[in-house]
C-alpha cells in the first residue's frame, strides 16, 4: 500500500470538506481544565448504537481510562466517547479509577444508557487528580451542545487536542461494490509519540455494517500499519487509546443489514489504514519543535518484522534524528542504526538512498554531492530513505519527526 503524502498547509488549516459516517454526533467544549481556556471535553454520541473495538498502550503504567475501555472492548452496542485533555489522569490510583468510572456514569445518566457503553479518553499531565466539578459541568454543556455538523466534528478533535499546533482530521467515502459508507476519524498528539498496541488518542468513526470481531480484528490491522510505524521521541504513552466505532446505518440508514462480506472488510480496512496513516504523519509532521519528518523504508530484510524493528531503530535514533534536522546526509549513522537493530542483515547487499540520491551501496559509499544532496532535504519537510538490507521478503515503514532545540526546550519545561 502506498502512504497519501500529508499537505502540511491543508491539514493545518483543516479546511478541507468532511465526509461524516451516518449515526454520531459530536460535541467540543472548554470545561477550565486547562489553564488557557481552550476545548477540553469532546463527546461523541452513537445515538442508535455502534460496535466499538479497540487498541491501547502496551506501557505497563497506565491510565485509569485505558482500563476502563480495555473492559469494555469489543462490544456491538456502544453509545458514547467521552475525552478531556489536559489532564491525563494516570498514575492517580484508586480515585482515578473511580473518576473514570464517574465519568462514563454521568454521561449514561443524561444519555440514558447503560455505563458499559460508554468509553473514556484521557490525556494530559500524568499524576494529578481530575477537577471532578468541572469535569461534570463540561459533560453537562457538551451534552447540550452536540450536533451532526462538521462544525460540531471540529470542535470534538479540537477538544482533544492537548499541545498539538493543529486538528488532526482526515475523512473518506469508500465505494464496497456499490455501497457507499463513510469514515471520519481524528487524532491528537504531538509529544511522547511511540504507540504500540503518540500521548496519543484516535478515533475512527464509520457507518459500515461491521461485526464485534471484524472490527477488533481489523483495528489491529490498522494501528499496525499506522499508528504503530510513528514516532517522535520513542516514548510509549500511558494512554495511547484508539477506538473504532461502527454504527452500521449506511447507506440508507438500515441498521439490520449484514455485516460486512469478507471482500468488502478488505477494502474498507485498507481504506481505513490509509486514513490512519495520514492521521499518523500528521502526528509526526506536528512533532514538539519538529522542522521535518521522514520516512524510513526497509526492504531486503528476512521478515516484516524484521523490517519494522530495523525501521524502527533508524526512526527512533537521535543522531538520525538530529541529522534530518540540519539537513545532514549523514548516511553513516542510519546504515550504523540499521546494524544495531538486531535482526541479521548482509551487509555486501546493504544499500541507501537519501532523497532519491544513492549514498551506500553494496556496503560501500558512494560518490555524490553532498552539498546539493543537503540543499534537497532542506527544501522539503518529508525526507525519505531507503535502506535496503538484503534480497528477503521483509519490506516496511515508519515515519519519525527530526530533533530539534525547540524540542528539548518545550518538553524541559513542559509541567513548569
Amino acid at each position: 500500500m502506498t502512504a497519501p503524502k500529508v499537505n502540511l498547509e491543508r491539514v493545518s488549516h483543516a479546511d478541507h470538506p468532511l465526509h461524516l459516517p451516518v449515526g454520531f454526533r459530536y460535541a467540543g467544549i472548554a470545561a477550565g481544565l486547562k489553564e488557557s481556556g481552550k476545548p477540553d471535553v469532546a463527546l461523541v454520541v452513537m445515538d442508535r448504537g455502534a460496535v466499538v473495538a479497540g487498541v491501547y498502550t502496551t506501557n505497563q503504567i497506565v491510565a485509569a481510562p485505558v482500563i476502563v475501555c480495555r473492559q469494555r472492548t469489543p462490544q456491538a452496542a456502544g453509545h458514547a466517547i467521552v475525552v478531556n485533555s489536559g489532564n491525563a489522569n494516570a498514575c492517580t490510583g484508586d480515585q482515578g479509577m473511580r473518576d473514570a468510572r464517574e465519568m462514563t456514569c454521568d454521561v449514561a445518566r443524561r444519555l440514558g444508557c447503560d455505563e458499559k457503553q460508554v468509553f473514556v479518553m484521557s490525556t494530559g499531565v500524568i499524576g494529578h487528580p481530575l477537577p471532578m466539578d468541572r469535569v461534570h459541568a463540561g459533560i453537562e454543556t457538551a451534552v447540550g451542545s452536540l450536533g451532526e455538523s462538521p462544525g460540531h466534528f471540529l470542535a470534538a478533535a479540537d477538544a482533544i487536542c492537548t499541545t498539538d499546533l493543529f486538528r488532526k482530521v482526515v475523512s473518506r467515502t469508500v465505494d464496497l461494490n456499490g455501497c457507499q459508507v463513510q469514515i471520519a476519524a481524528m487524532a491528537k498528539g504531538a509529544g511522547m509519540i511511540a504507540p504500540n498496541m503518540a500521548t496519543m488518542l484516535g478515533m475512527i468513526l464509520t457507518d459500515a455494517p461491521i461485526g464485534p470481531d471484524q472490527a477488533q480484528q481489523a483495528l489491529r490491522q490498522i494501528a499496525k500499519h499506522s499508528f504503530n510505524c510513528v514516532s517522535v521521541d520513542g516514548h510509549t504513552s500511558t494512554n495511547d487509546t484508539l477506538l473504532l466505532a461502527a454504527s452500521g446505518l449506511a447507506p440508507h440508514g438500515n441498521r439490520n443489514q449484514e455485516t460486512l462480506s469478507e471482500d468488502q472488510l478488505r477494502i474498507w480496512t485498507e481504506a481505513a489504514t490509509e486514513v490512519a496513516i495520514e492521521l499518523a504523519k500528521m502526528l509526526v509532521a506536528d512533532g514538539e519543535g519538529a522542522a521535518r519528518f521522514f520516512e524510513t523504508r526497509v526492504r531486503g530484510a528476512v521478515s516484516e518484522a524484521d523490517a519494522l524493528v530495523i525501521a524502527k531503530a533508524v526512526g527512533d535514533s537521535p543522531l538520525v534524528k538530529t541529522a534530518i534536522a540540519g539537513a545532514d546526509p549523514n548516511w553513516g549513522r542510519i546504515v550504523s542504526a540499521a546494524g544495531y537493530a538486531g535482526p541479521a542483515i548482509e551487509v555486501s547487499k546493504t544499500s541507501l538512498r537519501i532523497q532519491g540520491e544513492t549514498v551506500f551501496e553494496a556496503g560501500q559509499p558512494t560518490h555524490y554531492n553532498t552539498k546539493m544532496l543537503s540543499e534537497k532535504m532542506k527544501e522539503t519537510d518529508e525526507v525519505i530513505l531507503e535502506l535496503s538490507v538484503g534480497d528477503g521478503p521483509g519490506t516496511a515503514s515508519r515515519w519519525a519527526s527530526d530533533l530539534t532545540e525547540a524540542y528539548v526546550r518545550f518538553n524541559s519545561l513542559y509541567t513548569t
